[in-house]
């Protein structure tokens, strides 16, 4: 099926929602739509079958919190990654998963996975500033990427396969050459970096990372005038840059949601976007690429921490801090 070329944001709505035990950080649809896997704030890597939500607690994995999610472009294997540093694959279909392999990735917590579009590679970033990244079908490490001065929040390819986008705490984006394992050039999203020198803390970073279909521009979405970092005082947004030029073509904006924080945004196929956003309340903000303010915000019940698109192009998972998957259906607009 193929997408619609334009969205009626104000007609999206809200048609499935399922049930964890714990808050969810992260979800992710297969590739071939059959499946919502979700990483929450326990052991538990989560398997909801999309057409009826039944669950399957996925176990043996994690020794804590899981935060990151990925798949292979066949969509046999589903890899998640933990804040005790491993990194671990599942058979996707399995009536009961076990791990396939699990192998110890990072020294604290794996922030950030992707997995490539030739579905070979699996990369990760986490805690100790550190990319990797890793042989799909067996889990041996392809390249170790370092460079970065900051916990690595976001890790990105780019769709036409030879590069790979990264984004830290600092407001850093780095590229990097696939075949060579080489840094490309550094895009600069200083303003989702902030410094509280009464607090003493680094703030912010670049906590979602994406690229456009035709590789033409670059989003990179957090947080940004961190005026109190501890409360949470600050504002979303998303910067999206030229590819060619490096240049800021917008910063868009979502100051109505208090304390917000962009944590993933996706390209539709319309040429617009939608970013999953929590702070005093949770909501898909969706942008067009000319306009500095959204011009549609769907609120959902909690705050959503991390979003994924379906393979029709249509369909939405947030996943909650209620320990909820929900799923948002995208409406055409009429002809």
């Amino acid at each position: 099926m193929n997408a619609p070329t334009e969205f009626d944001p104000t007609q999206a709505h809200v048609v499935s929602e399922w049930k964890h035990e714990r808050p969810l950080n992260a979800c992710r649809i297969d590739p071939l739509g059959r499946f919502v896997f979700g990483g929450s704030e326990d052991v538990v890597v989560s398997r909801f079958q999309f057409a009826d939500g039944a669950k399957t607690n996925l176990t043996g994995g994690h020794s804590t919190w899981v935060r990151s999610l990925a798949f292979t472009k066949d969509g046999t294997h589903a890899v998640s990654g933990a804040c005790d540093g491993k990194i671990t694959w599942w058979e996707t279909t399995a009536e009961s998963p076990t791990p396939v392999r699990s192998i110890d990735a990072h020294k604290g917590w794996v922030r950030s996975m992707d997995a490539s579009a030739d579905g070979t590679l699996i990369a990760s970033g986490g805690n100790d500033n550190i990319v990797r990244v890793w042989n799909a079908a067996d889990g041996s490490l392809v390249h170790e990427l370092t460079g970065h001065q900051g916990h690595i929040y976001s890790v990105a390819f780019h769709p036409l396969g030879e590069f790979l986008l990264t984004g830290d705490l600092m407001g850093v984006v780095k590229q990097w050459e696939l075949a060579t394992g080489k840094e490309v050039r550094t895009f600069d999203a200083g303003p989702l970096h902030s410094y509280n020198g009464g607090q003493g803390v680094d703030y912010g970073g670049v906590r979602a990372l994406s690229i456009s279909p035709d590789g033409k521009r670059l989003a990179a979405g957090g947080l940004h005038e961190a005026t109190n970092p501890f409360a949470g005082v600050n504002k979303a947004i998303v910067l999206v840059f030229d590819w060619e030029t490096q240049e800021v073509k917008q910063k868009h904006t979502a100051d109505s949601v208090e304390r917000g924080i962009v944590w993933r945004i996706r390209w539709l196929a319309d040429g617009s976007f939608v970013g999953a956003i929590s702070g005093t309340e949770g909501a898909l903000v969706f942008w067009k690429q000319e306009e500095a303010n959204f011009y549609h915000k769907l609120k959902l019940p909690s705050n959503a921490r991390d979003m994924d698109l379906h393979p029709d192009g249509l369909q939405v998972a947030t996943a909650h801090h209620d320990g909820h998957v929900r799923i948002t259906r995208l409406t055409a607009k009429s002809t």
